[in-house]
Protein backbone atom coordinates (compact mmCIF):
# COMPACT_ATOMS: atom_id res chain seq x y z
CA UNK A 1 0.00 0.00 0.00
CA UNK A 2 1.34 3.27 -0.97
CA UNK A 3 2.30 5.53 1.87
CA UNK A 4 0.94 9.45 2.13
CA UNK A 5 2.51 11.87 3.87
CA UNK A 6 0.54 14.73 6.00
CA UNK A 7 0.32 16.72 3.01
CA UNK A 8 -1.31 14.04 0.79
CA UNK A 9 -3.86 13.13 3.50
CA UNK A 10 -4.43 17.25 4.51
CA UNK A 11 -5.20 17.63 0.97
CA UNK A 12 -7.65 15.21 0.56
CA UNK A 13 -9.55 15.84 3.48
CA UNK A 14 -12.38 18.41 3.41
CA UNK A 15 -9.86 20.63 5.09
CA UNK A 16 -8.07 20.55 2.18
CA UNK A 17 -10.71 20.56 -0.60
CA UNK A 18 -11.46 24.11 1.49
CA UNK A 19 -7.63 25.15 0.73
CA UNK A 20 -7.68 23.99 -2.67
CA UNK A 21 -10.71 26.03 -3.49
CA UNK A 22 -9.77 29.30 -1.87
CA UNK A 23 -6.13 28.88 -3.62
CA UNK A 24 -7.65 29.58 -6.71
CA UNK A 25 -9.45 32.46 -5.30
CA UNK A 26 -11.59 33.83 -2.33
CA UNK A 27 -14.74 32.34 -1.61
CA UNK A 28 -17.62 32.98 1.19
CA UNK A 29 -19.28 29.79 3.11
CA UNK A 30 -21.57 29.85 0.77
CA UNK A 31 -19.58 29.38 -1.89
CA UNK A 32 -17.32 26.89 -0.10
CA UNK A 33 -20.48 25.18 0.97
CA UNK A 34 -22.25 25.08 -2.38
CA UNK A 35 -18.74 23.79 -3.79
CA UNK A 36 -18.50 20.94 -1.80
CA UNK A 37 -21.87 20.14 -1.03
CA UNK A 38 -21.60 21.14 2.89
CA UNK A 39 -23.97 22.79 5.29
CA UNK A 40 -22.68 26.48 5.70
CA UNK A 41 -22.38 25.43 9.76
CA UNK A 42 -20.06 22.62 8.28
CA UNK A 43 -17.92 24.88 6.62
CA UNK A 44 -17.82 27.47 9.80
CA UNK A 45 -16.73 24.91 11.61
CA UNK A 46 -13.32 24.02 9.13
CA UNK A 47 -13.00 27.51 8.40
CA UNK A 48 -12.57 28.27 12.63
CA UNK A 49 -10.13 25.18 12.33
CA UNK A 50 -7.78 26.47 9.66
CA UNK A 51 -8.08 29.93 11.05
CA UNK A 52 -6.63 28.92 14.36
CA UNK A 53 -3.75 26.90 12.23
CA UNK A 54 -2.76 30.34 10.43
CA UNK A 55 -3.42 28.46 7.45
CA UNK A 56 -7.00 30.73 6.05
CA UNK A 57 -8.28 34.26 7.08
CA UNK A 58 -10.86 36.97 6.71
CA UNK A 59 -9.85 38.46 3.06
CA UNK A 60 -12.62 41.07 2.74
CA UNK A 61 -16.55 41.25 2.34
CA UNK A 62 -18.85 40.65 -0.41
CA UNK A 63 -21.71 42.71 -0.90
CA UNK A 64 -24.90 40.07 -1.13
CA UNK A 65 -28.73 40.96 -2.32
CA UNK A 66 -29.41 41.01 1.79
CA UNK A 67 -26.70 41.60 3.61
CA UNK A 68 -22.69 41.38 2.95
CA UNK A 69 -20.92 38.26 3.25
CA UNK A 70 -17.18 37.49 4.68
CA UNK A 71 -14.52 36.15 1.97
CA UNK A 72 -11.71 33.97 3.06
CA UNK A 73 -8.48 33.56 1.29
CA UNK A 74 -4.93 31.51 2.41
CA UNK A 75 -2.74 32.99 4.33
CA UNK A 76 1.33 32.93 3.35
CA UNK A 77 1.35 30.00 5.55
CA UNK A 78 -0.64 27.71 3.24
CA UNK A 79 1.02 27.71 0.66
CA UNK A 80 3.86 26.19 2.19
CA UNK A 81 1.25 22.86 1.97
CA UNK A 82 1.01 22.82 -1.58
CA UNK A 83 3.56 20.58 -3.54
CA UNK A 84 6.46 22.10 -5.16
CA UNK A 85 8.53 20.84 -8.72
CA UNK A 86 11.33 23.45 -7.67
CA UNK A 87 14.01 20.79 -7.09
CA UNK A 88 12.72 18.27 -9.85
CA UNK A 89 12.83 21.75 -12.04
CA UNK A 90 16.47 22.59 -10.91
CA UNK A 91 17.25 19.04 -11.47
CA UNK A 92 16.38 19.17 -15.26
CA UNK A 93 18.29 22.31 -15.68
CA UNK A 94 21.20 21.56 -14.03
CA UNK A 95 21.77 18.51 -16.51
CA UNK A 96 21.05 20.61 -19.56
CA UNK A 97 23.20 22.93 -18.18
CA UNK A 98 25.98 20.52 -17.00
CA UNK A 99 26.12 19.63 -20.30
CA UNK A 100 26.87 23.15 -21.76
CA UNK A 101 28.73 24.71 -19.27
CA UNK A 102 32.58 23.82 -17.44
CA UNK A 103 32.18 22.85 -14.34
CA UNK A 104 33.79 26.75 -13.20
CA UNK A 105 30.97 27.94 -14.87
CA UNK A 106 28.25 26.47 -13.69
CA UNK A 107 29.73 26.66 -9.99
CA UNK A 108 29.82 30.02 -10.85
CA UNK A 109 26.08 30.79 -12.05
CA UNK A 110 25.45 28.42 -9.10
CA UNK A 111 26.97 31.13 -6.68
CA UNK A 112 25.44 34.07 -8.74
CA UNK A 113 21.86 32.91 -8.49
CA UNK A 114 22.18 32.80 -4.47
CA UNK A 115 23.45 35.85 -4.47
CA UNK A 116 20.40 37.39 -6.66
CA UNK A 117 18.02 35.27 -3.84
CA UNK A 118 19.64 37.29 -1.13
CA UNK A 119 19.13 40.62 -2.88
CA UNK A 120 15.61 39.81 -3.46
CA UNK A 121 15.35 38.98 0.58
CA UNK A 122 17.91 40.26 2.55
CA UNK A 123 16.82 44.11 2.16
CA UNK A 124 18.12 46.24 5.32
CA UNK A 125 20.79 43.63 6.58
CA UNK A 126 23.56 45.81 6.17
CA UNK A 127 22.33 47.51 9.68
CA UNK A 128 21.87 44.53 11.70
CA UNK A 129 24.65 42.72 13.55
CA UNK A 130 25.71 39.23 13.15
CA UNK A 131 23.54 37.71 15.45
CA UNK A 132 20.49 39.27 13.59
CA UNK A 133 22.01 38.71 10.40
CA UNK A 134 22.18 34.46 10.67
CA UNK A 135 18.23 35.31 11.76
CA UNK A 136 17.44 37.00 8.79
CA UNK A 137 19.16 34.34 6.53
CA UNK A 138 17.40 30.98 8.24
CA UNK A 139 13.94 33.22 7.82
CA UNK A 140 14.87 33.55 4.05
CA UNK A 141 15.25 29.26 4.01
CA UNK A 142 11.82 29.13 5.57
CA UNK A 143 10.26 31.23 3.21
CA UNK A 144 12.21 29.35 0.26
CA UNK A 145 10.95 26.07 1.89
CA UNK A 146 13.64 24.62 4.02
CA UNK A 147 13.97 23.92 7.77
CA UNK A 148 17.60 25.11 9.55
CA UNK A 149 18.74 25.73 13.02
CA UNK A 150 22.31 27.15 13.92
CA UNK A 151 24.39 25.33 16.00
CA UNK A 152 27.73 26.03 17.49
CA UNK A 153 30.53 23.07 18.23
CA UNK A 154 34.08 23.50 18.83
CA UNK A 155 33.96 27.09 18.64
CA UNK A 156 32.10 27.27 15.21
CA UNK A 157 29.02 28.13 13.70
CA UNK A 158 27.26 25.80 12.00
CA UNK A 159 23.69 25.95 9.46
CA UNK A 160 21.66 22.78 9.63
CA UNK A 161 18.87 21.56 7.66
CA UNK A 162 16.46 19.31 6.65
CA UNK A 163 13.24 19.73 4.36
CA UNK A 164 15.84 21.16 1.55
CA UNK A 165 13.83 22.58 -1.28
CA UNK A 166 16.78 21.73 -3.57
CA UNK A 167 17.45 18.14 -2.49
CA UNK A 168 15.88 16.35 -5.45
CA UNK A 169 18.29 18.29 -7.72
CA UNK A 170 21.74 17.54 -4.74
CA UNK A 171 22.25 14.22 -4.96
CA UNK A 172 23.29 14.28 -8.87
CA UNK A 173 24.01 17.74 -8.82
CA UNK A 174 26.09 18.90 -5.43
CA UNK A 175 27.44 22.16 -6.69
CA UNK A 176 23.06 23.18 -6.31
CA UNK A 177 24.16 23.64 -2.68
CA UNK A 178 26.40 26.66 -3.47
CA UNK A 179 23.24 28.50 -4.10
CA UNK A 180 22.56 28.32 -0.70
CA UNK A 181 26.25 28.73 0.53
CA UNK A 182 26.32 32.20 -1.60
CA UNK A 183 23.36 33.56 -0.22
CA UNK A 184 24.07 32.52 3.44
CA UNK A 185 27.53 34.47 3.05
CA UNK A 186 25.67 37.64 1.45
CA UNK A 187 22.85 37.94 3.90
CA UNK A 188 24.94 37.27 6.73
CA UNK A 189 28.60 38.74 5.66
CA UNK A 190 31.10 36.02 6.14
CA UNK A 191 32.64 33.51 4.40
CA UNK A 192 30.32 30.25 4.65
CA UNK A 193 31.46 26.69 3.50
CA UNK A 194 29.03 24.20 2.30
CA UNK A 195 29.97 20.66 3.86
CA UNK A 196 26.34 19.42 2.86
CA UNK A 197 25.82 15.30 3.28
CA UNK A 198 24.55 14.11 -0.51
CA UNK A 199 22.57 11.17 -1.67
CA UNK A 200 19.68 9.10 -0.50
CA UNK A 201 19.05 11.36 2.55
CA UNK A 202 20.68 14.67 2.12
CA UNK A 203 21.27 16.85 5.10
CA UNK A 204 22.41 20.82 4.88
CA UNK A 205 25.42 21.61 6.74
CA UNK A 206 27.03 24.94 6.54
CA UNK A 207 29.99 26.28 8.53
CA UNK A 208 29.48 30.14 8.82
CA UNK A 209 33.82 31.37 9.34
Amino acid sequence: MKKHGWRTRLLESTRGKILQLLRGKERTVNELADALRLTDNAVRAHLTSLERDGLVCQSGIQHGFRKPHTTYGLTADAEQIFPKAYGTLLDILLTVFSRKLSNRELRAGMREAGRKIAAAHGAGVEVKNRKQRIETALGVLKDLGGAATLHESGGKQFIRGNSCPLAAATSRHPEACLIAEALLAEIIGAPVKERCVHGPTPSCCFEVR
